[in-house]
């Protein structure tokens, strides 16, 4: 599987990060993931990391503070916060945004995803990896369906000094699978239902600025 570069600069390069304390969940009732597990799966996450880069925001959801290589974690690509925060008036918080597979996720000699319709293409885009619990398998498990919804969404800005506009605060529902199991010649998001896993939670945490974090897997 191939997919396009989705953060154009690491986070040494970005104008700021941030990265510590936050709550949060991630939980499945019963969690896929072949050849590693196929249980009730519950992360108990207890780090939290943003790294904003122009209109986009990166934010990374973990249990525990080592190498993503080596940790159990959510990555989440926000590609347009303004949109989402809006101007004051009119604004996406509080609704339900559809979730799904970054541009550029693709098996070798398969086509790509069905593009959606102007303004129906996702803003959000989920990776659950699983590089502790499934050590050696790299396995990574993309959103392909589901929402997620921001009460509160950090600015982008890395010198903010507004707590408010500090503060992310989202709940989310959404199906998680690996896109290999679309076979080759299918799209990558046309992962048979039965393989897909629900995974639900949420993250709240205010930005502070502080050592890097990871890309988007």
């Amino acid at each position: 599987m191939r997919a396009r570069a989705l953060v154009p600069l690491a986070c040494a390069f970005s104008l700021g990060c941030s990265l510590g304390q936050g709550e949060g969940e991630v939980i499945s009732e019963r969690l896929r993931a072949a050849g590693c597990w196929d249980d009730s799966y519950d992360m108990s996450p207890d780090f939290f990391a943003a790294v904003p880069y122009r209109s986009t925001l990166q934010v990374r959801v973990q249990r525990g503070s080592d190498l993503q290589e080596i940790s159990d974690g959510l990555a989440v690509l926000i590609d347009d916060v303004d949109l989402i925060r809006g101007d004051g008036t009119v604004n996406k918080l509080d609704v339900d945004l559809s979730v799904g597979l970054p541009p550029g996720v693709q098996l070798p000699g398969s086509p790509p995803p069905t593009p959606k319709p102007e303004g129906l293409a996702p803003l959000v885009h989920m990776a659950l990896y699983l590089q502790r619990s499934c050590h050696n398998q790299n396995i990574v498990l993309y959103a392909v369906d589901g929402t997620i919804k921001f009460q509160a969404l950090f600015s982008g800005d890395p010198n903010e000094t507004d707590a408010v506009d500090k503060y992310t605060d989202a709940t989310f529902d959404v199906w998680v699978g690996d896109p290999r199991d679309a076979g080759l010649g299918h799209p990558a998001d046309a992962i048979p239902r039965e393989l897909l896993s629900r995974v639900t939670g949420g993250f709240r945490f205010y930005f502070e600025r502080g050592q890097p974090g990871q890309p988007f897997p």
